[in-house]
């Protein structure tokens, strides 16, 4: 199951381009771009399985990835005032 979620700008002309491959081919834009990188990946990376520092760099963040945890269950949406009242009570704005 694929679950990993990434985001990128393209031109629209290269857009167009990717949209009408895959209608062609009748599949979905995202399988013509996962072959796609694919490709590129077997022609131009190395050991990307093997990649010792970008697991270290996992294992150095992994500690701080997860929830806040507080009885505050609406905390997110009042997120921008709680900063924006933190922010001018050390700056004076």
């Amino acid at each position: 199951m694929k679950t990993a979620v990434y985001s990128l700008r393209l031109s629209p002309g290269l857009k167009a381009d990717l949209e009408r491959v895959a209608r062609n081919k009748k599949t979905r834009l995202s399988n013509i771009l996962e072959m796609a990188i694919r490709d590129w990946l077997s022609k131009n990376a190395e050991d990307v399985s093997g990649d010792e520092e970008q697991k270290r760099l996992h294992a150095s963040i992994a500690p701080l990835l997860g929830s806040i945890k507080g009885s505050d269950t609406r905390r997110s949406e009042n997120a921008s005032p709680l900063i924006k009242k933190s922010l001018r009570r050390r700056y004076g704005r």
